[in-house]
């Protein structure tokens, strides 16, 4: 069976594109290109600062400081980057003047225009070694030239945001993550497959399909459906017949292997080198390619299905690097994915308030698939996670009809024409309000998993959907399970129901110490909801809404913390709870993310900052 060569994930052997690359020129001598440049130095400075990396020389002024950043050229000159920036009100968040970054050398000013050049005339400063350093740097340029061609690309798209559907809306929405200094590095993807595969593009792909040895995979699956009949729903009887025949074409017994779908950019540059010889030996079968097209969301490693958008979403292993985190799927998280899925499912059912009032929507992963054969130690680290699939609910599905969606990160982002994208929302019921009952909406199903069941959910950006009635909040969705929650098990309210979870290998946490989902202490399941939920998703709305509507940071944190309290009236029962996972705690810890790319994993990288909801009283 021949397939096209862009769809069996060889786009590089494709004719030079000539438009493309004119494209290309025109975003690198654009206007997007300064304003990417000049995000990523606020990024990058309000990260350092913030994290304790790099600590200024301060000279307070009239609404904000001056803050000077001392540094020598490679010849030994002083230099000196010179901003200006407040400390905000949410989480002691450093928050730079929109202003340029300007470098003073020999008493000439001019705007800083190189980010390695930068970090390479602060180094003494960072205590980082050069390794490490070059390999942040590369991050940093690879983020500006992606979100360049991204934001030009953009600028010029007609349409609004407001009013799409959410798989469009996930595509989209361009800012990334808007802490990360390195929100849009993609390391491994050339500017071609930035072209080919990034969300902001829209590109529609098909994945390769691999028939995979059972006795060589991890296989999990929701306790309320057969993988099976699963795939042959999701890919329909005549391409699953045909997928089946071409593995007893050569040879072998269906029953014997399963099947795993591969992004084309992992197939390319990733499975080929590692696993040439199970292709060859018949432990993986290529079976072809199905008939549904496929979008990239946010995450880009999730696809979501274009051709049915009521049929699952495909995460897939993808070995690049982006907001310097390794996008493979692990193995083990894989295989926890189901369980966990049906655990806080069946919480969600059994619970009267979750499931009557709250009515959230838990988007399961509800078949996993990691092929793991066995390897000498010395080459584990190379397939680790490589070729691994998670299979997820589509929200849509859930809605009613009145009902739509939202990524829960585009609140706090402007639409093409300037405007808030919130902005014909809030008009219709007024900002307060609004803001309210948002807040009810989104805060009271994660404190209650947290106080009721002792599970903290990472509901950061896009793993928050907010569900909504003509701009009004109704509930919310959350997803994202096998590695986005955490628990301590002594301190769950029925520690009998828990799963049987695989735990993180040694190997993981090596790269991620960050990354574990069972955990020990109070603290650790508490703050795992402030870092993801608290400190990104509201502290962004509150200093988004702050900058674009006026409604101070201040006024934003009181309402928060007013619902709250009126959950804690409402439930006295649990009382002792809520006291072991003290929300309203003077500081908490959240993650150093820049930090981390510049000093090894030896320890997991926290810092403990002011908690905005212990300085408010609630309204």
């Amino acid at each position: 069976m021949k397939i096209p060569l862009q769809e069996a994930g060889f786009p590089s052997l494709a004719p030079i594109d000539v438009d493309q690359l004119h494209a290309l020129d025109a975003a690198l001598h654009s206007r997007e290109f300064i304003t990417v440049r000049r995000r990523i130095f606020r990024q990058l400075i309000e990260s350092l600062i913030y994290e304790g990396v790099l600590v200024p020389e301060v000279e307070k002024e009239k609404g904000g400081d001056l803050l000077r950043l001392h540094g020598r050229e490679q010849g030994g000159t002083p230099v000196t980057y010179r901003c200006r920036a407040r400390r905000r009100f949410s989480f002691d968040r450093v928050r730079l003047d929109p202003k340029p970054v300007v470098r003073v050398r020999g008493g000439r000013s001019m705007e800083a225009q190189s980010l390695s050049c930068f970090l390479l005339e602060i180094q003494a400063s960072l205590g980082t070694d050069p390794d490490r350093l070059v390999r942040f740097t590369e991050e940093l340029e690879q983020t500006l030239l992606k979100d360049t061609l991204a934001q030009h690309r953009g600028r010029r798209e007609r349409g609004l945001l407001r009013g799409r559907a959410y798989d469009d809306l996930e595509s989209g929405l361009m800012e990334g993550h808007p802490y990360h200094p390195c929100y849009k590095s993609r390391i491994g993807f050339d500017y071609a497959d930035h072209l080919a595969f990034g969300p902001e593009f829209a590109p529609m792909l098909r994945p390769i399909w691999l028939a995979a040895r059972r006795d060589a995979s991890r296989i999990a699956a929701s306790g309320r459906l057969r993988p099976e009949r699963f795939l042959k729903q999701e890919l329909g009887e005549e391409v699953y017949g045909r997928f089946l025949r071409e593995v007893r074409r050569r040879g072998k017994v269906p029953e014997a292997y399963v099947l795993i779908p591969v992004h084309p950019w992992q197939w390319r540059e990733r499975v080929l080198p590692l696993f040439y010889n199970d292709l060859r030996e018949d432990r993986l079968i290529q079976v072809g390619t199905a008939k549904d097209f496929y979008s990239p969301q946010q995450s880009i490693r999730t696809v979501a299905n274009l051709t049915a958008p009521h049929k699952a979403s495909l995460k897939l292993s993808l070995g690049i690097v982006n907001t310097s985190t390794s996008r493979i799927l692990a193995p083990h998280t894989v295989r926890n994915a189901a369980p966990i899925t049906d655990w806080l499912q069946r919480i969600a059912q059994e619970d009267s308030f979750l499931r009557e009032e709250l009515r959230p929507i838990l988007l399961g992963e509800v078949v996993g698939v990691a092929y793991d054969p066995p390897r000498p130690d010395l080459l584990q680290p190379a397939g680790y996670g490589a070729l691994s699939c998670i299979w997820r609910e589509s929200v849509h599905p859930f809605l009613s009809e009145a009902e739509k969606a939202v990524p829960f990160n585009s609140l706090a982002c402007l639409d093409r024409d300037g405007r808030p994208f919130i902005t014909p929302w809030v008009e219709q019921v007024g900002l307060v309000p609004w803001v309210r009952r948002l807040l009810s909406v989104s805060i009271l199903p994660v404190i209650h998993f947290l106080y009721a069941h002792g599970i903290a959910l990472e509901a950061h950006a896009q793993n928050m959907i907010l569900i909504h009635t003509d701009g009004m909040p109704q509930r919310v969705a959350f997803k994202d399970f096998h590695d986005g929650i955490r628990f301590a098990p002594a301190l769950l309210a029925a520690p009998d129901l828990r799963p049987d979870l695989c735990p993180t290998p040694e190997l993981h946490a090596r790269v991620n110490r960050n990354s574990y989902i069972e955990a020990e202490k109070e603290e650790e399941v508490r703050d795992f909801v402030h870092d993801a939920f608290f400190f990104v998703n509201l502290s962004e709305l509150a200093l988004f809404l702050d900058e674009a509507f006026a409604l101070p940071e201040r006024r934003f944190w009181t309402l928060a913390r007013g619902v709250i309290e009126r959950y804690l009236r409402r439930f006295p029962a649990l009382q002792g709870r809520i006291a072991l996972f003290d929300l309203f705690s003077p500081t908490v810890q959240v993650e150093q993310l820049t930090k981390r790319r510049l000093f090894p994993e030896t320890e997991p990288r926290l810092h403990r900052v002011r908690n905005p909801l212990a300085f408010v009283k609630g309204e």
